[in-house]
């Protein structure tokens, strides 16, 4: 169990830090404690100086982080574009101009492995990346040597070694002054952050155990087209390649396994998992994770992640304490299973209640990056995202290999997964397309 000595430091590291960068902000008592305290959101960003932003990586969710940018307050253009296809490049520069009138130059439009250099070159202020998870921690050094300020999608790598990259990374980032969002919105989500400062401020005691899913229907994927290198092929396909993607239980699942740790202030110090593949039809991934996460103080938290068709669906969190429970988005009971707490949605035009919050998350995060630049404030998400990146590293590691898996293992660790020289021509990797079978050998 932890003492109450360590306690404190590590909830403050884990949670509350980058609580306070989304909205929650920390109050000291007379008695030494601390009370968190949600204050009112801001609906756009402060007006200021033009903002230049460049994105590297412009397939779906980088044209959509690319969007909630421009949507985040007055003074704010994408300047740059960058990415390895001219297709996915071209459509994305189309959707800037027809949704939101913001032009870029020809000039400013790069292709190849090496556009986020030139993206970053190209007078910018801050840099989106949203390239497939693999190319993350490489492409976040060279902005954070190159001072800028980011925008990174999550997860940010997809094994240790990058993991650890982004680690060190964001400490220099923050040395430097530079603020980071990496596309945990649910840090910026009204009613989450809003629910976050409820638990810690004891409303449901001591968390002493957890759940998270994402279990979902079976996710998109690319047939192989005539005229494909293998390499084209699998960037096109990268949600369905572990090299690229780090398996869902790294891609998506992030997400939930992160609420964990922001609410509990921990992150797991040891896993055991099982998972299997049973009707994907690209990749070599698994369809499905089930984990035994153990946190420093003992907590055991169960996470699933799955995507199947025809299952039952489930993506939420939930937290237990002493006191009572929460599914740390919108509501809180007691132990007796009474609502004793649940956020005050608004109401439409007939007063109904309707479970959405006011500002899209996915723009909130840019909102409130935005003001910091703005401010002169900090916000720098990247290590904790890179901790909870890491757990479900961990998670994917042992359902691949039947082991169980210790944090210290995983820091330690020197696997990296992937080429290291990149053209579009084959993928020379060992063990290629092979679905890793749990007992057979160390696989990542």
């Amino acid at each position: 169990m932890k003492s109450e000595q360590t306690s404190p430091s590590r909830r403050d590291f884990l949670g509350f830090g980058t609580a306070a960068a989304a909205g929650v902000v920390l109050m000291s008592c007379g008695n030494g404690q601390k009370t968190a305290k949600t204050p009112e959101f801001l609906d756009q960003a402060p007006d200021g100086p033009e903002l230049k932003a460049g994105l590297i990586g412009c397939g779906g969710r980088g044209t959509g982080a690319a969007l909630n940018y421009l949507s985040a307050g007055p003074n704010l253009k994408v300047v740059a574009l960058g990415d390895v296809f001219q297709d996915r490049l071209d459509a994305c520069r189309t959707k800037l101009k027809e949704e939101k009138q913001n032009e870029v130059a020809d000039e400013n439009c790069f292709i190849g492995f090496d556009n986020y250099q030139k993206v970053i070159d190209a007078g910018v202020d801050v840099v989106i990346i949203a390239t497939p998870p693999h190319f993350r921690p490489e492409q976040f050094a060279a902005a954070v040597n190159a001072r800028k300020h980011v925008f990174m999608e999550k997860p940010v790598a997809v094994d240790p070694v990058g993991a650890r990259s982004i680690m060190a990374s964001a400490k220099k980032a923050e040395s430097l002054g530079l603020n980071v969002v990496t596309g945990t919105q649910r840090r910026h989500q009204r009613n989450y952050v809003t629910t976050y400062a409820q638990i810690a401020n004891g409303a449901i005691g001591e968390i002493v155990s957890a759940n998270c899913y994402w279990n979902q229907r079976q996710l998109w994927y690319r047939n192989w087209k005539p005229g494909w290198s293998e390499m084209e092929y699998m960037i096109r396909d990268w949600v369905n390649w572990c090299w690229l993607s780090g398996d869902h239980i790294v891609e998506q699942h992030v997400h939930n396994i992160d609420v964990i740790n922001w609410f509990s202030g921990e992150h797991p110090v040891k896993a055991v998992a099982m998972g299997a593949r049973h009707r994907r039809v690209t990749g070599d991934q698994y369809d499905f994770f089930s984990t035994d996460f153990v946190y420093e103080s003992g907590m055991h938290v169960h996470s699933m992640c799955r995507q199947i068709d025809g299952c039952a669906n489930n993506v939420s969190e939930f937290v237990q304490g002493t006191k009572g429970s929460s599914n740390c988005a919108d509501s809180i009971q007691d132990l007796q299973g009474n609502t004793i707490w649940e956020y005050p949605y608004g109401t439409n035009e007939q007063g109904e209640m309707v479970k959405k919050v006011k500002v899209s998350p996915y723009v909130q995060e840019h909102i409130d990056l935005v003001t910091a630049i703005r401010n002169g404030d900090t916000i720098n998400e990247a290590e904790n995202t890179a901790i909870s990146t890491m757990a479900a590293i961990m998670g994917r590691i042992s359902a691949y290999t039947g082991q169980e898996v210790t944090w210290e293992q995983a820091m330690n660790s020197d696997l990296r997964l992937g080429p290291t020289e990149y053209s579009m021509g084959s993928v020379n990797l060992p063990d290629k397309g092979v679905v890793p079978v749990p007992g057979t050998g160390p696989q990542g």
